[in-house]
């Protein structure tokens, strides 16, 4: 995981990414780097608070499709409040985001799952970063 700035002035939107040419994709397990060839870096993740719990629970497609071509699409979808996995009983909130990405060498689709007790949130950020040169958690 990199240490970074969050740009909170202009935190980025799925929707920058659109047209332009990623040169890498790296998967922290906790969160996605994106880099842009003009270096621009954006991360997804989500900052865990008490009594929640957001994590990547599936790629679907290969994260390399998604390098050395220009993003067609990139889009958010959620499915809020269905019910819950057997295997999260004891939460009483629940939140599938699916990250959809597209380019003419494939398709990529980033799914996040957030459960929690209803008053934290499960969201995904996507924030443009700043990294600070030379720190690496």
């Amino acid at each position: 995981m990199y240490e970074f700035n969050y740009n909170w002035n202009d935190p980025g939107s799925l929707s920058d990414l659109i047209g332009k040419t990623l040169v890498s994709v790296e998967n922290t397990i906790d969160e996605i780097i994106f880099t842009v060839d003009d270096g621009t870096k954006y991360a997804m993740y989500h900052e865990q608070d008490c009594c929640e719990y957001v994590y990547i629970e599936d790629i679907c497609g290969d994260l390399q499709d998604l390098v050395n071509t220009p993003i067609l699409e990139a889009r958010e979808d959620t499915n809020c409040g269905d019910t819950a996995p057997e295997s999260d009983l004891y939460s009483y909130s629940y939140t599938w985001t699916f990250y959809n990405f597209r380019t003419i060498k494939g398709s990529v689709t980033i799914r996040w799952y957030g459960s929690s007790n209803g008053y934290y949130s499960e969201s995904v950020s996507f924030h443009k970063i700043h990294e600070l040169k030379g720190i690496k958690k």
